[in-house]
């Protein structure tokens, strides 16, 4: 004896559906046909989106019936009256607007020092040293932040490693990456390596702005801002807007670098923000071939200077073939082990040591 529609539309009172009711209660089933032992049916459904939702509902539906007495097969389909909703957009966060007004200095919730590291000149080897730094410091167990605020030369994502552009779940709050146990972030993950920023004054302060008040770093010992080189806008705002800890300087020893570094070391004294140590980079070249010692850029320059200015000479890096390679790979050479990364150990346990870090 074959089932009848009544039993059918019973049995699919049982069927429930998301959001509530079922598939008999909702009216969701049209063009019903019963051919003997074999039943067919439509399930409406709304739009494409709440097809999907009610899968599992068509499932149910076909075992409840191959259920009923009498039946043997049972296809069941679902239709939609229009085009699924268009899928909501990514939020879209723009970098560089310009500066909004602050009350005050800015402090960077969870973070409790911030040190800017410096140099008067390009090519000191800066941004390698801040990077390595936050990696040793991190090794050492602080929770580091390490913030690109080179605008115009961003070299940090390479150095650390990272590339994936940062999330911005509600387009005013950016996820940063994170990379060797250090927190990371910089204006190079927001464009593409190849984009040149063509930006005036404003627009640098408005995203340094940016770079520190909406990234969510999070608790942190310690941020590391790796400024570009020079006396310009970025490090003026920083100095002004930012409750900064203090500035490390970076100089190789030559005569010509000192010059740009005592430059910079005056900066900060005029904007008053304190210069927490010197260090000297590109120190002393060991020779890997013949192990022989040479000290191409002079040496004990920086630490001379330290002595002379009164402050804290905080150690010397060599200039290494290895820290460039790691650099270029994507693994600051302090996560490694080796002579390398315990100067940058001994510089960042001095920083410890010392309440800076």
């Amino acid at each position: 004896m074959a089932v009848t529609e009544q039993e059918i539309r019973t049995a699919l009172e049982g069927v429930d559906v998301p959001g509530g009711g079922t598939l008999s209660s909702r009216d969701l089933v049209r063009a019903l046909v019963i051919d003997g032992a074999k039943l067919s049916f439509v399930i409406e459904a709304a739009d494409a989106d709440q097809a999907r939702l009610l899968e599992d509902a068509r499932t149910e539906a076909q075992r409840v019936l191959l259920a009923l007495p009498g039946v043997e097969f049972v296809s069941a389909v679902l239709t939609a009256h229009g085009p699924a909703k268009p899928a909501p957009k990514a939020p879209d966060l723009k970098i560089g607007r310009h500066a909004t007004p602050q009350a005050g200095p800015l402090d960077v919730p969870g973070v409790a020092r911030i040190l800017a590291i410096a140099s008067g000149k390009g090519g000191v080897g800066k941004s390698t040293v801040a990077s390595n730094l936050a990696v040793a410091l991190a090794k050492q167990g602080r929770k580091v932040g390490l913030l690109d605020a080179d605008i115009y030369g961003p070299s940090v994502p390479r150095m650390m490693g990272v590339s994936k552009k940062p999330a911005s779940p509600d387009g005013k709050t950016i996820e940063p990456l994170h990379a060797h146990g250090v927190t990371v972030m910089s204006i190079g993950l927001m464009v593409k390596e190849t984009e040149a920023l063509i930006w005036r004054g404003p627009m640098l302060m408005g995203a340094l702005q940016q770079l520190l008040g909406q990234v969510a770093w999070g608790e942190l010992d310690v941020l590391i801002i790796d400024l570009p080189p020079g006396t310009g806008d970025v490090q003026l705002t920083l100095c002004q807007k930012t409750n900064l800890t203090g500035a490390l300087i970076v100089s190789t020893p030559q005569d010509v670098a000192l010059l740009d570094a005592r430059r910079a070391i005056s900066m900060f004294e005029k904007l008053k923000t304190p210069v927490l140590g010197l260090i000297e980079n590109m120190s002393t070249f060991i020779c890997p071939h013949c192990g022989g010692e040479s000290q191409i850029f002079g040496h004990g320059g920086v630490a001379a200077e330290a002595k002379k200015i009164d402050v804290p000479f905080l150690g010397a890096l060599p200039l290494s073939l290895d820290v460039r390679l790691a650099g270029d790979a994507g693994t600051p050479v302090a996560a490694g082990e080796g002579a390398q990364s315990d100067a940058y150990a001994a510089i960042a346990a001095r920083l410890v040591g010392g309440g800076m870090a």
